[in-house]
């Protein structure tokens, strides 16, 4: 006798009296692959879900501005890598120079100490932790011999402003096995906590071990069902060191939009989805200025008013001029915030002059938005 195949189902008609029998059956069979299909489609959608697409137009930007732009960024010579700029939280433009695209990961640098300072934010609500938590409690093996006056007063709210005090960064092999947590606790803190600006990335890696010895968990693992998961940031990665402490201040790995979702998740004020994830009032605190940097953070040929290094910095995020704040990287990974113009900038790059890559944000971009 003949065979039904359809969709992998194969049935065998020995009998004519089972045909409806094994027709229908084919059609359930069916149905339901069909139906698994389909919610597979949907459970896929939803991973990778986008932010929603507008046109400038729609959303009161300038295209002659973001043309501007580009062809700035062309004639400048920097090497951008990707942008995309979100407006009233749609994105309005987006553009990806080179091997990189849309769907590839780019490495963050420092852009991954807001992440940092957003778990530190998450432990808190969650009263795991408090921002004037002295730091030795949680290293009590990696203390030096003698606890200073100055190591003894280092608050966790210190590692968040980079205003530990040590003149020196401590200095701290990648690929050895020494403990990174002694290395920070042996280093001299010159300077009363809180007092002076001094940048300092192995700071932001004992805000990570912290996250670590308070959750049990590396600082990704944490943050991927309070943050990742619910802004829907597939395929993330964030290196660690010998001890497996992810770095904290740098090592994560995440795309040009996943970026934008971050960014618009501080333009919400920690809301995302009708959901407050995180409070609003950390929002408002971690973008706020606690510090102000040191006249060696501007550039030599600019007063206070023209350096975006020189506004100010919050828990582990850089304000801005025009009322902005930023989450900023090495060779020109920025996520801009601009409040005022409810609007996100953010640009992947392998630029060494970040201010003049900025500037042209500020010339072209920000007039666009008006």
């Amino acid at each position: 006798m003949g065979s039904c195949r359809s969709l992998g189902c194969c049935c065998q008609r020995r009998f004519q009296s089972n045909i409806l029998v094994n027709v229908k059956y084919c059609f359930n069979m069916k149905k339901v692959i069909s139906m698994l299909m389909l919610a597979a489609t949907v459970t896929a959608g939803a991973q990778a879900q986008q932010l929603l697409r507008s046109t400038p137009a729609a959303e009161k930007v300038s295209e002659d501005g973001i043309e501007a732009y580009k062809k700035a960024v062309e004639e400048s010579g920097q090497q951008l890598h990707s942008f995309m700029i979100v407006r009233h939280g749609k994105v309005v433009a987006e553009q990806y120079y080179g091997d990189n695209a849309a769907d590839k990961p780019h490495v963050m640098f420092s852009v991954s100490k807001t992440f940092t300072a957003t778990a530190i934010g998450f432990a808190v609500q969650e009263k795991l932790l408090k921002l004037d938590d002295k730091v030795i409690k949680f290293f009590p093996d990696d203390l030096p011999a003698e606890v200073s006056p100055n190591l003894a007063a280092l608050e966790i709210r210190h590692l968040l402003t980079m205003s530990v005090g040590q003149e020196v960064e401590p200095n701290v092999n990648a690929g050895g096995t020494q403990r990174w947590e002694r290395v920070f606790l042996e280093t001299p803190i010159t300077h009363a906590p809180g007092t002076r600006f001094l940048y300092n990335s192995i700071a932001s890696y004992m805000l990570s071990s912290i996250i670590q010895k308070v959750t049990g968990k590396t600082i990704f693992d944490y943050l991927t069902p309070r943050l990742f998961k619910p802004l829907q940031i597939d395929g993330a990665r964030w290196e660690s060191n010998a001890q497996g402490v992810n770095f904290g201040g740098w090592g994560l790995f995440i795309k040009t939009e996943d970026m934008a979702k971050m960014g618009q998740f501080i333009m919400q004020k920690g809301r995302w989805k009708n959901k407050q994830l995180i409070s609003k009032e950390w929002i408002a605190d971690a973008t706020s200025s606690h510090i102000k940097q040191p006249p060696q953070w501007m550039k030599p040929d600019a007063d206070q008013t023209q350096s975006d290094w020189a506004q100010g910095y919050g828990y582990q995020m850089w304000r801005c001029r025009f009322g902005a704040v930023r989450a900023d990287g090495k060779d020109g990974q920025f996520i801009i915030i601009i409040p005022d113009k409810d609007a996100v900038v953010t640009t992947t790059a392998n630029i060494q002059n970040m201010q003049e890559e900025i500037n042209l944000i500020w010339k072209h971009i920000l007039p666009a938005l008006n």
